[in-house]
């Protein structure tokens, strides 16, 4: 495929859609073909905006016959998933969904299944975790795999955002589309940093959860134990008043620490920036990048396996009360 030919299809004109047709709008490998939402001024409104040339397709299955079509680019909520990844890949299009990947442990073993046969048939298939394409995100995990600053010996997190009041009225709030809540949507990106950073394979968990008065889970502190002892504290605070990310790598020798987006180091008790030196792309780049030029995905499928038995860990800990292994 040439560098020019991307033909993408853009299921979901929500928020995600939005960012994700932006960035593709922007990219001269791309061109926005179609675009799909069930409410058709959404969809109409994003290609007005940013992809003139695009079809409007109100119903999904009517776009699996097209054949103007290469990639797909999947936004909607998370109980869809299952069906129009499986779709998509076996009309041999290239894919990049949303995280979750999938709702539950049967539906994402198949998917990273699928996902492994497309692979083999040249097809990309990646999923949405932002922060493996962020250069604070990758610097940090070059430094923690390094082992320059001894292993891994504790880590922290807090996730601070006003996620709650994006939600109302929205699929975001049903438990049934969304299970989880703020912790299964937003904080999917959070928990895959525990994997992709340092590789950190946990063994028992506890939590509790917070409804704030939804009808989802808003807010959720948790202990892990993690391989080796490694102890984790996590944070998610879904009706703050800020967006706020903090997360603390303790080393042996040195403490690799991101706040507010910015990496830094402390030693001997001082506290220096490190600067983030490792490339900065989004997830939509990066899946162009691994079409036109054969760049390693930097999140396939099976990372989503890891997420989603943390996840489950979590929330079954916070209904029943008790310490959870994770297996």
């Amino acid at each position: 495929m040439t560098a020019t030919s991307v033909r993408v299809a853009l299921v979901g004109c929500g928020r995600m859609g939005r960012h994700h047709g932006r960035l593709l709008s922007n990219d001269r490998r791309a061109m926005i073909t179609v675009v799909c939402d069930p409410d058709v001024s959404a969809a109409e409104r994003l290609r007005a905006e940013l992809a003139p040339q695009a079809a409007v397709c109100p119903r999904v299955d009517e776009l699996w016959s097209r054949e103007d079509v290469d990639a797909v680019v999947i936004c909607t909520p998370t109980l869809e998933h299952f069906g129009q990844v499986r779709t998509a890949l076996e009309r041999g299009w290239h894919v990049l969904c949303e995280k979750p990947l999938a709702s539950n442990a049967n539906e994402l073993q198949i998917l990273m299944a699928d996902a492994l046969q497309a692979r083999a048939r040249g097809q990309q298939c990646s999923v949405g975790y932002q922060r493996r394409h962020w250069s604070t995100f990758r610097t940090l995990r070059r430094e923690v795999q390094s082992r320059r600053w001894g292993p891994v010996r504790a880590v922290s997190l807090h996730a601070a955002e006003a996620w709650q009041t994006t939600i109302a009225g929205t699929w975001r709030d049903d438990p049934r589309q969304n299970p989880g809540g703020f912790v299964g949507d937003a904080g999917s990106h959070k928990l895959d940093i525990l994997f992709y950073v340092a590789n950190l394979l946990p063994r028992e968990v506890f939590a509790r959860c917070w409804r704030r008065g939804s009808r989802v889970e808003i807010v959720m502190s948790a202990s892990v134990v993690a391989a080796d002892d490694v102890p984790v504290t996590l944070d998610f605070i879904g009706d703050a008043h800020h967006l706020g990310e903090t997360w603390h790598f303790h080393c042996a020798e040195a403490d690799l620490l991101v706040l507010q987006d910015r990496l830094w180091l402390a030693r001997d008790q001082r506290l220096e920036p490190l600067p983030a030196d490792e490339p900065q792309s989004e997830p939509v780049i990066s899946f162009l990048d691994s079409i036109c030029h054969g760049a390693a995905e930097l999140a396939p499928p099976e990372c989503a396996w890891p997420v989603f038995q943390l996840t489950q860990a979590l929330l079954e800990s916070s209904r029943t009360g008790r310490v959870i292994l994770v297996a």
